[in-house]
């Protein structure tokens, strides 16, 4: 803030998140700062004081600042030229009100000079931060048509800070619903994902259920269970994890899961964490005894059966049931199968029946609890082949 401040003194403000979360006494993880400057000034006064200066968004005025490791974002002040409901063309400008005016809730436009000057450019601001009022700046459908991300943001800012949705920007969201089919997948689940962090994501959801938008997202989804999933999670202490959000509104079928992971352009890894909760292999976990708990962890992985565990204690209101599977996961160690290819070349055995003899076997270990040992399974082998 200080190269900012010599290159133009009291051009340069804290503005969104960082100022709201102070507000409310909430951590403070990144830091936005809004200026008079335009981007190249930006740039040089950053370069002059000898700070990293990257443009990540020059186009619409974005520089990133590194300082001590930190990345701090630093945006021109602008004014919307021209909107289409996904990205907009900008103007640069000195006004700080035309600036909060194209910012979509008033909890996000209050700006807060360095010495620590709050700054209410938008009338109700600091108040509805301080009472977690989720409030369009302006006419709500206007803001939406701008950026229809917003209707999501709209949720996910209820999710983590609100203290009762607003009923207008509700509506308004409803009325625009259909914009969110203009949007990139990888924005809508950029933006599910940041939504689904909150620790009480329940109504939210179900405001988006109820009013038709969750089905544009995640069509087929359904967010009944979110309040008795959250309620397991309370229970068992564990952080809200987004992906077992989404298996809990999701229909537990691989074909659902598959449309779901290309709807939504997951990555490899979460794609395969779906598909391998939903697979029709995994039976019930909740009630399995002992053994059968190890047979699912070395077949289906200790992560999918917990995953498994955690939906069915929702669907049951079982949380206890879910914390016995989670102890057993947690101390479970994967065993080795003691016999390979070698075995059964040495055996005699070629081709294909190598890997059919070898599977078989590994049927007769897991089902033996894994108590067969090498010397045993040997001896199995060589009668299969004898």
């Amino acid at each position: 803030m200080a190269a900012l401040e010599a290159a133009k003194p009291g051009g340069s403000r804290f503005v969104g998140g960082c100022v709201r979360n102070q507000l409310r006494g909430a951590k403070v993880d990144d830091i936005d700062i809004a200026t008079q400057l335009e981007p190249g000034a930006t740039k040089a006064a950053l370069e002059a004081a000898g700070i990293r200066a990257i443009p990540t968004g020059i186009e619409h005025g974005t520089i990133t600042a590194i300082h001590d490791g930190r990345p701090f974002e630093i945006t021109s002040l602008r004014r919307d030229v021209e909107t289409d409901g996904r990205r907009a063309v900008v103007a640069f400008t000195q006004d700080w009100a035309e600036d909060a005016e194209r910012r979509d809730f008033r909890l996000n436009a209050i700006y807060a000079s360095p010495d620590g000057q709050l700054h209410e450019v938008v009338p109700g601001s600091i108040a509805d931060a301080i009472k977690g009022r989720v409030i369009f700046i302006g006419d709500a459908d206007q803001r939406l048509r701008e950026d229809y991300l917003r209707i999501l943001r709209f949720f996910r800012f209820n999710a983590w800070y609100g203290a009762g949705m607003d009923a207008d920007g509700l509506a308004a969201c409803e009325r625009q619903k259909e914009g969110l089919t203009r949007i990139a997948a990888e924005r809508i689940w950029k933006e599910l994902k940041r939504l689904m962090e909150a620790p009480g994501p329940s109504e939210a959801l179900l405001a988006m259920d109820e009013t038709g938008i969750l089905d544009i997202v995640l069509p087929g989804a359904t967010a009944s269970e979110t309040p008795s999933l959250v309620a397991v999670e309370q229970g068992a202490r564990l952080e809200p994890d987004p992906l077992q959000r989404l298996m809990a509104m999701t229909p537990r079928r691989v074909r659902d899961v598959r449309q779901m992971t290309t709807h939504l352009r997951l990555s490899n890894a979460e794609a395969d964490r779906l598909t391998a909760w939903a697979d029709p292999a995994l039976a019930h976990v909740l009630g399995a005894d002992a053994q059968a708990l190890r047979q699912m962890f070395y077949r289906h992985g200790p992560e999918a059966v917990e995953d498994r565990a955690l939906i069915e204690a929702a669907q049951l209101s079982q949380g206890e049931a879910f914390q016995a599977v989670r102890r057993a996961a947690a101390g479970w160690t994967r065993p080795e199968f003691p016999i390979g290819g070698d075995d059964a070349l040495a055996a005699g055995l070629k081709g294909p029946e190598i890997g059919a003899c070898l599977r078989s076997l590994e049927a007769d270990w897991v089902a033996s609890d894994f108590t067969l040992t090498r010397g045993e399974l040997l001896a199995r082998l060589s009668s299969r082949t004898g």
